[in-house]
């Protein structure tokens, strides 16, 4: 069961990912609808996560991302596969990590405080979903330790969502 109360201490970045995740397991347990979990993990990667301004899910839709749930500041809403960092992480199924996104030839700015920026596609048996995006106002703020819990959670994510079309 989800105990909201729970904290997180990134004192320790091992440790605050391994309650994050736990919590994470428990608030998606029970659901398997996939607008419903991304909106609850944005939210909790929002209030868990130190040093971010901004953190939700674009979802493929064609050939371009489309904004889904997310935490923080209005985004922009369609991101052409390629463009902006993204658009790239989609394009090329890998995590980026992007210590100061001013570097980034092609940087989309949807919130010009953002500096440095990680994103995890989302890919389920190499079909790609989407992708897990996360900015921070701070240069340098992701490392690899982040990177690799991320992609944890983005595939905890996704084993609990369930992607079949609706019947209707």
């Amino acid at each position: 069961m989800y105990d909201a109360s729970a904290p997180f201490d990134f004192h320790t970045p091992e440790s605050g990912y391994a309650q994050l995740a736990a919590a994470l397991g428990a608030l998606l347990a029970d659901e398997r609808d996939p607008i419903a979990n991304a909106a609850n993990t944005a939210a909790l990667l929002f209030a868990a996560i130190p040093d971010i301004n901004w953190v939700g899910f674009y979802f493929l839709r064609g050939r371009e991302l489309v904004v889904g749930p997310f935490q923080g500041k209005p985004a922009c809403v369609r991101i052409p596969l390629g463009r902006g960092v993204c658009g790239a992480a989609a394009q090329e199924r890998a995590t980026l990590i992007v210590p100061d996104v001013r570097d980034f030839a092609g940087h989309i700015a949807c919130d010009a405080a953002s500096r440095s920026e990680l994103v995890v596609p989302l890919l389920r048996a190499q079909h790609l979903i989407g992708v897990l995006d996360l900015d921070s106002p701070r240069p340098g703020r992701f490392t690899e330790l982040d990177a690799r819990a991320l992609e944890r959670i983005a595939a905890a994510y996704l084993d609990a969502s369930d992607f079949a079309p609706a019947a209707g």
